[in-house]
Protein backbone atom coordinates (compact mmCIF):
# COMPACT_ATOMS: atom_id res chain seq x y z
CA UNK A 1 0.00 0.00 0.00
CA UNK A 2 1.68 3.61 -0.92
CA UNK A 3 2.76 5.92 1.66
CA UNK A 4 0.06 8.49 0.96
CA UNK A 5 -3.60 7.96 -0.55
CA UNK A 6 -4.51 10.27 -3.19
CA UNK A 7 -8.54 9.82 -2.15
CA UNK A 8 -7.93 10.20 1.31
CA UNK A 9 -6.14 13.43 0.89
CA UNK A 10 -8.40 15.09 -1.68
CA UNK A 11 -11.44 13.87 0.78
CA UNK A 12 -9.72 15.43 3.86
CA UNK A 13 -9.19 18.67 1.84
CA UNK A 14 -12.82 18.78 0.81
CA UNK A 15 -14.11 18.42 4.23
CA UNK A 16 -11.58 21.30 5.01
CA UNK A 17 -13.45 23.51 2.59
CA UNK A 18 -16.78 22.58 4.08
CA UNK A 19 -15.30 23.09 7.66
CA UNK A 20 -14.01 26.99 6.42
CA UNK A 21 -17.32 27.47 4.65
CA UNK A 22 -19.16 26.56 8.11
CA UNK A 23 -16.69 28.79 10.46
CA UNK A 24 -17.01 31.79 7.95
CA UNK A 25 -20.88 31.14 7.54
CA UNK A 26 -21.35 31.48 11.46
CA UNK A 27 -18.58 34.48 11.73
CA UNK A 28 -19.16 36.72 8.57
CA UNK A 29 -22.86 36.27 7.84
CA UNK A 30 -25.09 39.16 9.21
CA UNK A 31 -27.80 37.75 10.72
CA UNK A 32 -30.66 39.84 8.17
CA UNK A 33 -29.14 38.18 5.45
CA UNK A 34 -32.24 35.65 6.44
CA UNK A 35 -32.32 31.46 6.46
CA UNK A 36 -30.02 31.07 3.95
CA UNK A 37 -26.88 31.27 7.02
CA UNK A 38 -28.89 28.80 9.04
CA UNK A 39 -29.15 26.35 6.08
CA UNK A 40 -25.26 27.23 5.55
CA UNK A 41 -24.44 26.35 8.85
CA UNK A 42 -26.51 23.31 9.68
CA UNK A 43 -25.80 21.91 5.81
CA UNK A 44 -22.04 21.88 6.78
CA UNK A 45 -21.98 21.02 10.57
CA UNK A 46 -23.44 17.53 9.41
CA UNK A 47 -20.70 17.17 6.60
CA UNK A 48 -17.22 18.45 7.77
CA UNK A 49 -16.74 17.19 11.48
CA UNK A 50 -17.95 13.87 10.74
CA UNK A 51 -15.60 13.37 7.86
CA UNK A 52 -12.53 13.77 10.03
CA UNK A 53 -13.96 12.20 12.81
CA UNK A 54 -14.74 8.88 10.34
CA UNK A 55 -11.35 9.10 8.92
CA UNK A 56 -9.31 8.93 12.09
CA UNK A 57 -10.89 5.78 12.49
CA UNK A 58 -10.47 4.70 8.91
CA UNK A 59 -7.12 5.34 8.27
CA UNK A 60 -5.65 4.02 11.59
CA UNK A 61 -5.29 0.33 10.52
CA UNK A 62 -3.89 1.44 7.28
CA UNK A 63 -0.96 3.55 9.42
CA UNK A 64 -0.71 0.86 11.76
CA UNK A 65 -0.31 -1.79 9.41
CA UNK A 66 2.39 0.06 6.92
CA UNK A 67 4.41 1.53 9.99
CA UNK A 68 4.70 -2.00 12.20
CA UNK A 69 3.51 -4.77 9.66
CA UNK A 70 1.50 -5.70 12.63
CA UNK A 71 -1.42 -4.03 13.86
CA UNK A 72 0.44 -2.78 16.80
CA UNK A 73 3.93 -2.98 18.79
CA UNK A 74 4.49 -1.13 22.07
CA UNK A 75 6.74 1.41 20.53
CA UNK A 76 4.27 2.05 17.76
CA UNK A 77 1.16 2.58 20.73
CA UNK A 78 3.44 5.08 22.09
CA UNK A 79 3.98 7.03 18.83
CA UNK A 80 0.39 7.34 18.06
CA UNK A 81 -0.36 8.21 21.99
CA UNK A 82 2.34 11.02 21.62
CA UNK A 83 0.52 12.21 18.38
CA UNK A 84 -2.77 12.03 19.98
CA UNK A 85 -1.92 14.17 22.63
CA UNK A 86 0.24 16.53 20.69
CA UNK A 87 -3.94 17.40 18.64
CA UNK A 88 -5.56 17.13 21.86
CA UNK A 89 -2.56 20.39 23.30
CA UNK A 90 -2.97 21.91 19.60
CA UNK A 91 -7.24 22.00 20.34
CA UNK A 92 -6.42 23.69 24.10
CA UNK A 93 -3.67 26.31 22.85
CA UNK A 94 -6.43 27.20 19.49
CA UNK A 95 -8.65 28.09 22.52
CA UNK A 96 -6.70 30.82 23.92
CA UNK A 97 -5.30 31.67 20.43
CA UNK A 98 -8.40 32.53 18.69
CA UNK A 99 -11.17 32.84 21.51
CA UNK A 100 -8.54 35.15 23.37
CA UNK A 101 -8.78 34.11 26.97
CA UNK A 102 -6.37 32.69 29.56
CA UNK A 103 -8.76 32.60 32.49
CA UNK A 104 -10.59 29.60 33.99
CA UNK A 105 -13.48 31.48 34.86
CA UNK A 106 -14.55 33.03 31.16
CA UNK A 107 -18.08 34.59 30.89
CA UNK A 108 -18.78 31.85 27.95
CA UNK A 109 -17.54 28.25 28.16
CA UNK A 110 -16.21 28.47 24.44
CA UNK A 111 -13.74 30.96 25.58
CA UNK A 112 -12.06 28.83 28.30
CA UNK A 113 -8.61 27.12 27.46
CA UNK A 114 -9.97 24.05 28.80
CA UNK A 115 -12.98 23.76 26.47
CA UNK A 116 -13.32 20.62 24.45
CA UNK A 117 -13.40 20.72 21.17
CA UNK A 118 -13.30 18.59 17.93
CA UNK A 119 -9.29 18.63 17.70
CA UNK A 120 -9.79 17.35 21.25
CA UNK A 121 -12.17 14.35 20.82
CA UNK A 122 -9.79 13.54 17.61
CA UNK A 123 -6.45 13.54 19.76
CA UNK A 124 -8.49 11.02 22.24
CA UNK A 125 -9.77 9.11 19.68
CA UNK A 126 -6.30 8.28 18.42
CA UNK A 127 -4.97 7.52 21.87
CA UNK A 128 -7.93 5.12 22.64
CA UNK A 129 -8.48 4.01 19.28
CA UNK A 130 -4.66 2.47 18.53
CA UNK A 131 -4.63 -0.09 21.49
CA UNK A 132 -8.17 -0.82 21.05
CA UNK A 133 -7.61 -1.50 16.83
CA UNK A 134 -6.03 -5.18 18.24
CA UNK A 135 -9.15 -6.36 18.71
CA UNK A 136 -9.69 -6.20 15.04
CA UNK A 137 -7.78 -9.00 14.59
CA UNK A 138 -10.80 -11.58 14.90
CA UNK A 139 -13.55 -11.41 13.12
CA UNK A 140 -15.54 -11.31 16.62
CA UNK A 141 -13.92 -8.31 17.42
CA UNK A 142 -14.74 -6.30 14.43
CA UNK A 143 -18.94 -7.37 15.22
CA UNK A 144 -18.38 -6.39 18.52
CA UNK A 145 -16.47 -3.09 17.79
CA UNK A 146 -19.32 -1.90 15.26
CA UNK A 147 -21.33 -3.32 17.89
CA UNK A 148 -19.95 -1.14 20.60
CA UNK A 149 -20.34 2.04 18.25
CA UNK A 150 -23.99 1.58 17.67
CA UNK A 151 -25.09 0.78 21.80
CA UNK A 152 -22.47 3.45 22.80
CA UNK A 153 -24.65 6.00 20.35
CA UNK A 154 -28.11 4.29 21.85
CA UNK A 155 -27.12 4.59 25.52
CA UNK A 156 -26.50 7.94 24.51
CA UNK A 157 -29.64 8.70 23.62
CA UNK A 158 -31.05 6.79 26.78
CA UNK A 159 -29.22 9.33 28.50
CA UNK A 160 -29.37 12.54 27.07
CA UNK A 161 -32.30 14.03 29.26
CA UNK A 162 -30.69 12.44 32.71
CA UNK A 163 -27.24 14.29 31.20
CA UNK A 164 -28.95 17.74 30.38
CA UNK A 165 -29.89 17.85 34.19
CA UNK A 166 -26.62 16.91 35.78
CA UNK A 167 -24.01 18.58 33.29
CA UNK A 168 -25.02 21.76 35.13
CA UNK A 169 -23.75 20.39 38.52
CA UNK A 170 -20.46 19.27 36.85
CA UNK A 171 -18.91 22.27 34.98
CA UNK A 172 -15.72 21.15 34.84
CA UNK A 173 -17.53 17.97 33.28
CA UNK A 174 -19.54 19.81 30.90
CA UNK A 175 -16.00 22.10 29.87
CA UNK A 176 -14.02 19.20 29.10
CA UNK A 177 -15.98 16.45 27.78
CA UNK A 178 -19.16 17.29 26.82
CA UNK A 179 -18.82 20.84 24.80
CA UNK A 180 -18.02 20.88 20.98
CA UNK A 181 -18.19 17.57 19.64
CA UNK A 182 -17.65 15.70 22.45
CA UNK A 183 -16.16 12.10 22.48
CA UNK A 184 -19.50 10.48 23.76
CA UNK A 185 -20.82 9.74 21.46
CA UNK A 186 -18.59 11.26 18.64
CA UNK A 187 -16.17 8.54 19.23
CA UNK A 188 -19.07 6.06 18.04
CA UNK A 189 -17.97 7.33 14.10
CA UNK A 190 -14.88 6.54 14.92
CA UNK A 191 -15.29 3.51 15.62
CA UNK A 192 -17.10 2.40 12.40
CA UNK A 193 -14.18 4.18 10.49
CA UNK A 194 -11.68 1.97 12.43
CA UNK A 195 -13.63 -1.08 11.76
CA UNK A 196 -14.63 -0.39 7.71
CA UNK A 197 -10.33 0.49 7.31
CA UNK A 198 -9.24 -2.98 8.70
CA UNK A 199 -11.90 -4.10 6.20
CA UNK A 200 -10.57 -2.56 3.15
CA UNK A 201 -7.05 -2.94 4.38
CA UNK A 202 -7.44 -6.98 4.04
CA UNK A 203 -9.49 -6.67 1.10
CA UNK A 204 -6.55 -4.42 -1.04
CA UNK A 205 -4.24 -6.73 0.76
CA UNK A 206 -5.96 -9.81 -1.56
CA UNK A 207 -6.34 -7.81 -4.90
CA UNK A 208 -8.85 -5.31 -6.70
CA UNK A 209 -10.71 -3.74 -4.07
CA UNK A 210 -13.27 -1.26 -6.06
CA UNK A 211 -15.61 -3.74 -4.85
CA UNK A 212 -15.69 -2.98 -1.47
CA UNK A 213 -16.34 1.14 -2.17
CA UNK A 214 -18.75 -0.12 -4.38
CA UNK A 215 -20.39 -2.12 -1.97
CA UNK A 216 -20.01 0.83 0.51
CA UNK A 217 -21.63 3.47 -1.77
CA UNK A 218 -24.75 0.95 -1.90
CA UNK A 219 -24.83 0.74 1.97
CA UNK A 220 -24.60 4.61 2.09
CA UNK A 221 -27.43 5.21 -0.23
CA UNK A 222 -29.55 2.56 1.67
CA UNK A 223 -28.74 4.43 4.89
CA UNK A 224 -29.45 8.02 3.17
CA UNK A 225 -32.66 6.43 1.54
CA UNK A 226 -34.19 4.79 5.26
CA UNK A 227 -33.37 8.37 6.73
CA UNK A 228 -35.97 10.23 3.93
CA UNK A 229 -37.90 7.60 4.30
CA UNK A 230 -38.02 8.19 8.55
CA UNK A 231 -38.26 11.35 7.62
CA UNK A 232 -41.58 10.86 5.97
CA UNK A 233 -43.44 8.54 8.76
CA UNK A 234 -42.37 9.88 11.53
CA UNK A 235 -42.14 13.54 10.40
CA UNK A 236 -40.19 16.06 12.92
CA UNK A 237 -40.64 19.62 12.90
CA UNK A 238 -38.66 21.26 11.38
CA UNK A 239 -38.22 18.34 8.83
CA UNK A 240 -34.25 19.51 8.81
CA UNK A 241 -33.07 21.54 11.51
CA UNK A 242 -31.09 22.39 14.93
CA UNK A 243 -34.11 21.85 16.57
CA UNK A 244 -35.13 18.37 16.02
CA UNK A 245 -31.80 16.76 16.73
CA UNK A 246 -30.42 17.07 20.22
CA UNK A 247 -28.58 20.30 21.64
CA UNK A 248 -26.26 18.94 24.81
CA UNK A 249 -24.99 21.72 26.75
CA UNK A 250 -25.71 23.97 24.24
CA UNK A 251 -24.21 22.12 21.27
CA UNK A 252 -25.41 20.25 18.40
CA UNK A 253 -25.73 16.56 18.21
CA UNK A 254 -27.47 14.51 15.56
CA UNK A 255 -30.71 12.97 16.15
CA UNK A 256 -31.12 8.83 14.84
CA UNK A 257 -32.45 10.38 12.08
CA UNK A 258 -29.61 12.59 11.29
CA UNK A 259 -27.14 10.40 12.35
CA UNK A 260 -28.38 7.59 9.88
CA UNK A 261 -28.44 10.60 6.97
CA UNK A 262 -24.43 11.39 8.10
CA UNK A 263 -22.78 8.04 8.00
CA UNK A 264 -24.84 7.59 4.47
CA UNK A 265 -23.27 10.65 2.91
CA UNK A 266 -20.31 9.63 4.65
CA UNK A 267 -20.29 6.06 3.02
CA UNK A 268 -21.26 7.62 -0.29
CA UNK A 269 -18.58 10.69 -0.79
CA UNK A 270 -15.98 8.18 0.57
CA UNK A 271 -16.66 5.75 -2.31
CA UNK A 272 -16.94 8.46 -5.00
CA UNK A 273 -13.20 10.06 -3.86
CA UNK A 274 -12.05 6.57 -4.12
CA UNK A 275 -13.82 5.91 -7.70
CA UNK A 276 -12.71 10.27 -8.94
CA UNK A 277 -9.63 9.65 -7.82
CA UNK A 278 -7.69 5.57 -7.86
CA UNK A 279 -9.92 4.58 -10.70
CA UNK A 280 -10.68 7.39 -12.96
CA UNK A 281 -6.90 8.93 -11.79
CA UNK A 282 -8.56 12.57 -10.90
CA UNK A 283 -6.03 14.19 -8.45
CA UNK A 284 -6.10 17.88 -8.03
CA UNK A 285 -2.87 18.97 -6.37
CA UNK A 286 -4.34 21.48 -4.44
CA UNK A 287 -6.97 19.91 -2.96
CA UNK A 288 -4.59 17.22 -2.07
CA UNK A 289 -1.80 19.74 -0.58
CA UNK A 290 -5.08 20.71 1.73
CA UNK A 291 -5.66 17.11 2.90
CA UNK A 292 -2.06 16.94 4.19
CA UNK A 293 -1.82 19.80 5.49
CA UNK A 294 -4.85 19.57 7.10
CA UNK A 295 -4.14 19.91 10.48
CA UNK A 296 -2.06 22.97 10.15
CA UNK A 297 -4.69 25.06 8.32
CA UNK A 298 -7.97 24.30 10.54
CA UNK A 299 -5.34 25.91 13.21
CA UNK A 300 -4.46 28.76 11.13
CA UNK A 301 -8.06 29.26 9.10
CA UNK A 302 -9.60 29.74 12.31
CA UNK A 303 -7.44 32.52 13.84
CA UNK A 304 -7.94 34.87 10.61
CA UNK A 305 -11.45 33.84 10.12
CA UNK A 306 -12.55 34.68 13.81
CA UNK A 307 -9.28 36.59 15.69
CA UNK A 308 -8.29 38.51 13.13
CA UNK A 309 -11.34 39.18 10.82
CA UNK A 310 -14.28 37.86 12.98
CA UNK A 311 -15.94 39.04 16.22
CA UNK A 312 -12.29 39.21 18.24
CA UNK A 313 -10.71 41.41 15.22
CA UNK A 314 -11.90 43.53 12.17
CA UNK A 315 -15.75 43.09 12.82
CA UNK A 316 -16.21 41.69 9.34
CA UNK A 317 -19.95 41.10 8.90
CA UNK A 318 -21.24 40.98 4.95
CA UNK A 319 -24.63 41.69 3.57
CA UNK A 320 -24.20 40.52 0.30
CA UNK A 321 -23.96 36.92 -0.81
CA UNK A 322 -21.49 37.89 -3.70
CA UNK A 323 -18.81 39.46 -1.42
CA UNK A 324 -19.65 36.79 1.45
CA UNK A 325 -18.92 34.36 -1.16
CA UNK A 326 -15.77 36.10 -2.92
CA UNK A 327 -14.24 36.04 0.43
CA UNK A 328 -14.64 32.46 0.77
CA UNK A 329 -12.75 32.10 -2.21
CA UNK A 330 -10.25 34.00 -0.90
CA UNK A 331 -9.69 32.38 2.00
CA UNK A 332 -9.64 29.08 -0.02
CA UNK A 333 -6.61 30.27 -1.95
CA UNK A 334 -4.91 31.30 1.08
CA UNK A 335 -5.25 28.28 2.59
CA UNK A 336 -4.08 26.47 -0.40
CA UNK A 337 -1.15 28.59 -0.72
CA UNK A 338 -0.25 28.12 3.39
CA UNK A 339 -0.50 24.55 2.92
CA UNK A 340 2.05 24.71 -0.10
CA UNK A 341 4.49 26.71 2.29
CA UNK A 342 4.09 24.38 5.34
CA UNK A 343 5.19 21.54 3.10
CA UNK A 344 7.68 23.58 1.20
CA UNK A 345 9.20 24.11 5.08
CA UNK A 346 8.67 20.92 6.34
CA UNK A 347 10.95 19.60 3.73
CA UNK A 348 13.80 21.87 4.03
CA UNK A 349 13.70 20.97 7.61
CA UNK A 350 15.01 17.84 6.71
CA UNK A 351 12.95 16.46 10.19
CA UNK A 352 14.79 18.51 12.61
CA UNK A 353 11.96 20.66 13.67
CA UNK A 354 8.95 18.63 12.58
Amino acid sequence: MPPRLAFLDVFRGFALIVMVLNHTGRWWIAREMGWWRYWIVYGTVTVAAPIFLFLVGFVLPLSLHRHAGDIVTPSRIWNYWRRGATIVAAGLLLNVIVFGSIHLRSLSPEDSPLAGGVLQTIGLSIILMTPTAALLRWSGGRAALLGAALVGYLVFLVAYEPLTTWLPSHPLIALTLFLDYPPWPWICLVLVGLVLGWWWRDVAARGPDAPFFRNLAVVGGILMALAVLAELVWPSSPHIGFTRDRVLNHHWIPAPITSVWILGTVFVMLALFYWLCEVRGWRPNWLVVLGQTALMLYFVHQVIAYTVLGERGLHVSFHRWWQFWLANLGMIVACVAMGYAWQAIKARSKGWFF
